[in-house]
């Protein structure tokens, strides 16, 4: 999943594209994720500007947030499980009991 930002629509090249970097991506791994797999897509997003990467680990019920610092990079995650309730600092507002999100 990817999300780009009403202030950001002046990034929309037509209906089918956008120019840059999405502001928030949301990836669920599967047990067939290699490690080289997850680190590439880690360093694309870093490079690339994501400001906010979550990755899901349903075997362990767990979400990694990376959010990018102000030189740039992602630094430590924060990682939520069981009871947690998980915010997104993109997206105001928004938060998501992990119960619900592991029940489906």
């Amino acid at each position: 999943m990817e999300l780009q930002r009403a202030e950001d629509l002046e990034k929309l090249k037509d209906k089918r594209s956008v120019d840059g970097a999405p502001d928030l991506v949301v990836e669920i791994l599967s047990p067939g994720n290699t490690i080289t797999e997850t680190k590439y897509k880690f360093d694309l997003y870093e490079e690339n500007g994501v400001l906010e990467y979550w990755v899901v680990y349903p075997e362990y019920k767990q979400i990694y947030v990376y959010l990018l610092n102000d030189k740039e990079q992602y630094g430590r995650p924060v990682i939520y499980e069981a009871e947690d309730k998980i915010s997104s600092v993109v997206l105001k507002g928004l938060k998501i009991k992990m119960s619900d999100i592991f029940k489906l």
